[in-house]
């Protein structure tokens, strides 16, 4: 996709990845772009930082989104590109509470079939669309210290997989963002195990994605290491389980890292 002159929503868009890439694409042409995030003052500043708009809405819930959606294409015009960014982290294993669960759940993957539940009918009627899902490479390899993200991330995938399969042939263009350690608030504590293969900033991760969308690449992977990770997990998945409990090992007490 060529996104010059194309209307882009980006979910998150307060901070972080979202402010990022509300601000790339304004700068790389797009006709307008919806910065949308619950927390809506952080929206109206990456507004005003990108020259975009902005909106207040809680991902979470499917009454928002539609909101988003019906409002972006009455006021502004047909989205070409919907970017569902937004995410959340909660450490924890087995004992990780119901609400931590329900709220990861809800935020990391339901989001995205709201999003495409409203905007994959729209886009197939007028011939085309593009739907780029912020995963994580947890949902490629796993989160050590985190049994909701490793969970939830793995069904994002999962999700962008099943809609590139069933919609690709029908105009539907997907993409899924696997970084590892950004940059964001999510990493304020520092980058933990994520941040093996170093630390990103968030306007690097951009030229990533813009060159990914330009291609139409399904798998968006702004540290290319994990293309080796996953190669490996799938040749020999005894061996890279060892190689994981080790990881673990290694990064227990480090601030970011595991709470075992």
């Amino acid at each position: 996709m060529d996104i010059t002159g194309k209307i882009a929503v980006v979910t998150g868009g307060a901070s972080g990845i979202g402010r990022a890439l509300s601000q790339r694409l304004m700068k790389d042409g797009a006709a307008q772009v919806v910065a949308v995030d619950m927390n809506g003052a952080g929206a109206e500043e990456t507004a005003a930082l990108a020259g975009c708009k902005a909106m207040q809405a809680n991902v979470a819930q499917e009454a928002d989104i539609k909101a988003v959606i019906e409002r972006t294409e009455a006021e502004v015009g047909p989205i070409d590109l919907f970017v569902s960014n937004a995410g959340i982290f909660r450490p924890g294993g087995p004992d990780s509470s119901d609400a931590d669960w329900a709220d990861s759940w809800a935020v990391n993957v339901m989001s995205h079939v709201y999003a495409a539940r409203a905007l994959v009918p729209l886009m197939t009627a007028r011939g085309g669309g593009y739907l780029v899902n912020t995963a994580s490479a947890a949902g490629l390899l796993n989160q050590i210290g985190s049994a909701t993200y490793g969970v939830t991330k793995h069904a994002a995938v999962g999700f962008a997989e099943w809609l590139s399969i069933t919609y690709g042939d029908k105009g539907i263009k997907v993409s899924v963002l696997c970084p590892q350690a950004v940059r964001t608030a999510m990493t304020a504590a520092g980058p933990g195990v994520a941040g093996v293969d170093g630390m990103l900033e968030p306007e690097q991760l951009c030229d990533t994605v813009m060159d990914c969308v330009r291609e139409e690449r399904f798998l968006i992977l702004p540290h290319p290491q994990v293309k080796e990770y996953m190669q490996r997990k799938t040749a020999d998945y005894d061996r890279w389980l060892r190689g994981m409990r080790r990881l673990q090992e290694k990064f227990e007490g480090v601030p970011g890292g595991p709470k075992l």
